[in-house]
């Protein structure tokens, strides 16, 4: 029976001291689960695709006489044409 008793006691122990760790491992949870994020191959870098990207898409497409589609339609000549607009106006803050 004594022994009985100290083999609950450390399984308690142990869950008492591994509980705190294993609530520290788990992942934080994220403000936006929907992220789209594009790669510019030719900067080499990512940009998040949001409403304000969307809005600079249609500027874009606006100032070169473009007819209006989705960005993921655009060939990859005309991807890489938007960034390079992108990086030369950049968002005012």
């Amino acid at each position: 029976m004594h022994r009985a008793n100290r083999y609950i006691t450390s399984l308690f122990l142990t869950a008492a001291l591994a509980a705190p760790v294993a609530l520290m491992a788990s992942p934080a949870p994220q403000e936006d689960h929907n992220q789209n994020r594009v790669y510019d191959k030719q900067h080499k870098d990512y940009h998040n695709w949001n409403d304000n990207e969307n809005k600079a898409w249609g500027q874009y497409r606006t100032e070169n006489h473009k007819d209006s589609r989705e960005y993921s339609k655009a060939n990859k000549k005309e991807q890489s044409q938007y960034w390079n607009y992108r990086h030369a106006h950049p968002d005012k803050d």
